[in-house]
């Protein structure tokens, strides 16, 4: 298996359709075709398609979702890069780090790049299960998205390059979209046992059991596990009740 054809370069936000075209570009220089635009503010556009410079497979392959979740719900391991280090206690990686964690998994993958200006909210970036920076120096640190990108396919391309197969042996992991319909119920069961009791700290505790879990990396028979216990839990509420 060709392991960059399981990793999807997501751009959120986009301002300028510049940026667009010089990822495919960058993208196809390194063997990604996988490219998802969430919410873009110009798409498509013909400054798009000239950055893009050949790149116009990658372009027209690209699909426009209108949230994150509809571009990241197949995948089981979404990488958030970042410009600057969080204080939220992410697994954070360095580009070198992350392309060889991804080519060693067998499982699709995202790699969310935020906004132009201000980046990937802290409720986009609880949806990953690593954090992305991009190390540069401190008197100016200013990297252009679409170099961003560059830099990340590139450690991507060597790390599949000396990839082997048993690299990418290993059990299924939880998609995205399991793993929400999986907080959905945790939430709902939790506030059936009034553990979460009030609206205004029930967004707050489901934070941290995010990041818990998201630290783990779930696999789908995990999921389905805990998502049975759930559900026992949830029929001794209403067998006492």
């Amino acid at each position: 298996m060709n392991r960059l054809s399981q990793v999807r370069i997501v751009l959120v936000g986009t301002t300028h359709p510049g940026n667009i075209g010089a990822t495919a570009r960058a993208m196809k220089n390194m063997g990604l075709r996988d490219l998802a635009l969430v919410s873009p503010k110009v798409f498509p556009s013909g400054e798009a398609t000239a950055r893009a410079s050949g790149a116009d497979d990658v372009l027209a392959g690209a699909r426009v979702c209108r949230d994150l979740q509809e571009a990241i719900g197949d995948c089981a391991l979404v990488v958030g890069a970042s410009a600057r280090l969080r204080t939220i206690s992410w697994p954070q990686l360095d580009p070198r780090e992350c392309a060889q964690q991804l080519c060693a998994k067998k499982a699709k993958t995202a790699i969310l790049f935020g906004r132009e200006h201000s980046g990937l909210t802290n409720e986009e970036l609880e949806r990953c299960h690593f954090l992305l920076h991009i190390p540069c120096d401190p008197t100016f640190s200013s990297l252009n998205v679409a170099a961003a990108v560059q830099i990340v396919a590139y450690e991507l391309f060597l790390a599949a390059r000396e990839q082997t197969p048993a690299d990418t042996t290993g059990p299924a992991l939880a998609t995205a979209d399991e793993m929400e319909s999986f907080y959905g119920h945790l939430e709902r069961t939790l506030y059936d046992l009034r553990f979460l009791h009030e609206r205004k700290t029930g967004p707050s505790v489901m934070r941290r059991l995010r990041r818990i879990f998201n630290r783990s990396v779930l696999e789908k028979k995990e999921i389905h596990l805990l998502r049975g216990i759930l559900t026992a839990v949830q029929l001794r509420i209403r067998t006492q009740t």
